[in-house]
Order: C-alpha cells, then structure tokens, then sequence
C-alpha cells in the first residue's frame, strides 16, 4: 500500500504593516517631502495670485506677506480692458484648433501604425519615436524661415501648424498602444457585420481608445496654451499675441506696477490650471493605459 503525500502549496506571508515607532517614522518622512515638493510648487501660483490683491506699497513693504487691506482694482482693471480679452480669444483658438489637428492627425496614424502591416512600419513608429528627443527650440529658425516662406508669419496659422507637428510624436507614443491593444477577434467581426475599415476606424476604434484621445487633447491644449517661443518668432502684431506674449508685454508696459503685472499674470495662468485640475485623472489614466498596452 502506497502513501500518497499531499503536497499542500504554501500561503504567501502577508508582509506585516508599519505600525511601530519605525512605520510611523517613515510615513511621516514620506508626508514630510510630499508636502515640501507641494509647497515649493504651490507656494509661487499662490503668490502670484496674492500679489494681484495687493497694493504696489504693500509689496514694497512686505514683499512676502498677505493682502491688507485686499485690493480689487488690479483684477478689474485687467479684466475691464479690452487687450486680455483679446488675447485671451487668441490663446483659445490656437489651443482648440492645436488639439482638434493633434487629436485628428494623431489618431489616423496611430491606427495606421498599430493596425496596418506594411514595409518601414517600426522604421515610421521609431521616427516619430525619435521626435521626441528635438524640441522646438532646437529647430526655431529653420521653422521661422519655413514659416516665413509660406506666407504664415504674423497670424495664428504660422503658429498653430508647427504646434500640431510637434505634438505629433507624443500623441503617436501614447495612442499606439491604445490601439494595438485592440483584439483582432473584434475587427474580424465587425468586418463580419459588414463593416468597413473606416467604419471599424469610427464605430469601434475611436470610443475604445477614447482614454488616449482625451490624454492627448489635454496635454496639447496645456503645451499650446503655454507656448512662448514660436509665438515670440511667428507673432509681431500685437493683435495677434496669445496670452504668454502679453504678459511680457503687459509686465514690460507696466514695469513699475507690480500688483496688476501679478494679476495679469496670474489671470492668464487660471484657465490652464483650471483645466489641467479638472482633467488631471484623465491623463493619468490615459498615461497608465498606454503603459499597459
């Protein structure tokens, strides 16, 4: 008579939390550099914020210190003017229409990339790849000259394209793998049903990678929102200046009154934190799903 023997596969050892003086010590170092990083982060927007309800002699007195009493002038006498509103209205059109071509263009190549098998797919891929490593810094002055040679200089046009291209690589990164990630079980179906490649692209493609398009619309919108250089080159109307170039031509006015340079500055700064606060899960979650993938 044999003996069998149960071979009885062992429970993982739950590791025991931190809760000794040890533990304790550790979280509140954790918290401790948490809140330091917050605060340098923190600390500049609030004091620019501040600033603007402030007086010009307040801030001489006490550069560091709170509004007493708070002052509204500066905030009214901005939003009164007709200038930031104007180049408020430039920052939103070349934002929108800068994230509308990225949105557009960079979804049809990623599906391209990701779904389509043709000779110098990896090549096209790793030239986009290698996109990433040129900012538009480096290539400011062939871009000028580029621009100026078409006709665009001096006018939204010549800053919005050269936006969309830059942006491209970083869209092409994070939607790729949105779309790979796509069973192929699911195209064949659709192709099944009678389904087009244009209407796979449209029924089925864009709702699922609709975590990555909505990553990528955002941090078009940011990057455009805070352009400065190619506007610096491209713009020389004062009509045409979005809301980085008047706030240092606003600061450059204005040089003796600080109060409303810091509202100015921090009222054309509002709307892309703003934005960037409601839609921060929206990134990290486009972000982590493209990690996956």
């Amino acid at each position: 008579m044999t003996a069998t023997a149960s071979i009885v596969s062992p429970k993982r050892a739950r590791r025991p939390r931190d809760t000794g003086p040890v533990g304790r010590q550790r979280n509140l170092g954790t918290y401790f550099v948490a809140l330091l990083f917050i605060a340098v982060c923190v600390a500049p927007v609030a004091y620019i914020v501040l600033g603007g309800f402030r007086s010009n002699s307040q801030i001489t007195a006490s550069p560091a210190g709170l509004p007493s009493p708070w002052q509204f002038d500066n905030y009214l006498s901005v939003l009164s003017s007709n200038v930031f509103w104007q180049e408020l209205g430039n920052s939103v059109i070349a934002g929108v229409t800068t994230t509308v071509g990225v949105v557009v263009l960079g979804l049809m190549v990623s599906f391209v990339i990701a779904r389509y098998r043709f000779r110098g797919r990896d090549a096209l891929y790793s030239l986009f790849a290698a996109g990433l490593m040129f900012p538009i810094t480096v290539a400011i002055t062939p871009l000028y000259l580029l621009v100026k040679d078409l006709g665009l200089t001096n006018s939204l046009a010549g800053v919005i394209l050269p936006q969309i291209a830059f942006a491209l690589p970083t869209t092409v990164i994070i939607l790729v793998p949105f779309l790979r990630a796509i069973p192929d079980e699911l195209e064949e179906a659709a192709s099944i049903d009678g389904a087009s490649r244009l209407g796979f692209f449209f029924r089925m493609v864009v709702p699922l990678s609709l975590p990555g398009v909505v990553t990528v619309g955002i941090l078009a919108f940011i990057g455009s929102w805070n352009s400065y250089i190619l506007p610096l080159f491209i713009l020389n109307d004062a009509s045409a200046y979005t809301l980085p170039l008047g706030v240092q031509a606003f600061s450059s006015q204005y040089s003796v009154d600080t109060a409303r340079v810091l509202a100015f500055t921090s009222l054309s700064m509002i709307p892309a934190l703003v934005f960037f606060a409601v839609f921060q899960r929206r990134i990290v979650g486009g972000l982590t799903g493209a990690v996956k993938g």
